[in-house]
């Protein structure tokens, strides 16, 4: 896969993406390359345009800032490759070619690059302790936390006991509600952030963290796949693009249970 995919040479799919509001909740599909491809156009849409947002990265844990802010302050000033290497967790599973082109559009235009994940150790943390032990807000909403169970199950392909699905529902809105903190720090120079759709769901996710004043001026933005219905989607606008081939998830879960 090319390392970087421009607008110049991605295959361009049959819908494009603008953004409209100043704070973008920009969804994937992780491993779609169509997606990643479209969110950059409209990235390097919104800069030519004169827009200046923070970037926002889930694919960056919180506990990495330091080393992304240490770097950036260097002279001659890094390139995408080399914050990457510095900052990225081991074994985090991001496919970087997908977002190396983003970081290089930030630091082209001297934008903060913000880390916007916590970690999987704190992730652990919050599951075992729960939130406030590691300072994040307990009363989630009935209907959020509900949700969150029923689609952390539904991505274990129904082999999670609902225990489980619930601690690591915590895990989840830990996420979402740092991810929501970062946002309020940038919002008033404008924000876009990368994350999976399930973070910028308008009604389980990052949206639902924000104040009333910066939920006015953003934008909740699910990335799809395949052609459905819009009328009860999560988000403020949904793109469809094509599917990207892939291995059924499931299979993979339910061999070690056959197997035994």
């Amino acid at each position: 896969m090319a390392a970087f995919l421009s607008a110049c040479t991605a295959p361009r799919p049959a819908a494009e993406l603008r953004f409209e509001q100043p704070v973008v909740l920009l969804g994937e599909v992780h491993d779609n390359a169509a997606q990643h491809a479209m969110r950059l156009r409209a990235f390097e849409a919104s800069l030519a345009a004169g827009a200046r947002p923070a970037l926002l990265m889930e694919q960056f844990d919180r506990d990495r800032q330091p080393d992304i802010d240490r770097l950036r302050a260097r002279r001659p000033a890094p390139d995408a490759a080399a914050l990457v290497a510095a900052a990225s967790a081991p074994g985090a599973g991001w496919d970087w070619d997908f977002y190396k082109p983003f970081i290089t559009l930030a630091l082209r235009y001297d934008l903060p690059v913000v880390a916007a994940n916590v970690s999987r150790l704190e992730a652990r943390t919050v599951m075992t302790q729960g939130l406030a032990a590691s300072g994040f807000e307990p009363a989630v909403p009935a209907d959020v936390e509900a949700g969150i169970v029923a689609a952390v199950m539904a991505s274990h392909c129904g082999m999670l006991d609902e225990p489980t699905a619930r601690r690591m529902a915590l895990a989840q809105s830990a996420r979402d509600q740092f991810m929501a903190r970062t946002v309020e720090k940038f919002a008033d120079r404008g924000v876009l952030l990368l994350a999976g759709n399930g973070h910028v769901q308008t009604d389980l996710g990052v949206p639902r963290w924000l104040t009333s004043a910066t939920r006015a001026r953003s934008e909740s933005i699910g990335l799809l796949e395949g052609r459905g219905s819009t009328d009860a989607a999560p988000f403020d606008r949904v793109v469809f693009t094509a599917t990207q081939p892939r291995a059924d998830p499931c299979e993979g879960m339910r061999k070690p249970a056959a197997a035994g």
